[in-house]
């Protein structure tokens, strides 16, 4: 199965968690040793958002807040690539094209953000899109998805399965904007969507979930 997997920096950044980092890295050996191909799309967290806010802070418009923030994934994605050594890629990938070309050397792809405008979310659909993957798994630091937000909303309700025309009714951001967070992108959406590749959103504080979406068992939120 080809796999791509959306890393949030909620999970494993925020505060930076290397024991979790290191489980995630075993169940990628694991993954690729079963013989599905993956990348994994690593998210800056609040490290991220941070430097945005630094940025605003000093004036910098948009598109450089949003630059600092791809750095910082950037950043991420090298600690677990040189973890995975030599099952990775020797370089990150700065491209969707050059993350193609060390995948089908048979290498397991980490890569970060690639340009202002452009989430995680968003490369990792637009990654899934152009392989063709048969699943796109987001570790996000919430079950699923719900139907409205539950840090703000106690009786929010998690939904198990949706289908991309719900999903643009529950999200409370329809347009990109530097440090937007929120489950899934707007625009990462709009990608899947037109791409009909299958989405399982899932709580990323138990990396073994994967491996449960994987085998197609019941777990998190499933949309297609």
């Amino acid at each position: 199965m080809r796999l791509v997997i959306r890393l949030g920096g909620s999970v494993v950044a925020t505060p930076v968690n290397t024991r979790l980092i290191a489980e995630y890295t075993e169940v990628f050996k694991k993954l690729k040793a079963a013989g599905h191909e993956l990348v994994v799309v690593v998210g800056g967290g609040e490290l991220a958002r941070n430097f945005i806010q630094y940025g605003k802070d000093l004036g910098l418009n948009e598109r450089d807040q949003d630059d600092l923030a791809i750095s910082v994934s950037r950043i991420f994605a090298q600690l677990i690539a040189k973890a995975l050594r030599p099952l990775s890629c020797e370089v990150t990938p700065l491209s969707i094209e050059s993350a193609v070309e060390c995948l089908e050397k048979g290498k397991i792809v980490v890569m970060g953000g690639l340009r202002p405008g452009m989430t995680t979310d968003t490369v990792a659909a637009l990654v899934a899109e152009r392989l063709k993957a048969e699943m796109l798994v987001k570790a996000t630091d919430q079950e699923g998805i719900y139907d409205k937000d539950p840090r703000k909303h106690a009786d929010a309700v998690k939904l198990e399965k949706l289908s991309f025309e719900d999903l643009s009714k529950v999200l409370e951001e329809k347009v990109h904007k530097a440090g937007i967070h929120q489950i899934l992108d707007p625009e990462a959406v709009k990608v899947l969507k037109a791409s009909h590749v299958k989405v399982a959103v899932l709580n990323g504080f138990k990396p073994e979930n994967i491996f449960l979406a994987v085998e197609g068992k019941n777990v998190g939120t499933i949309i297609e």
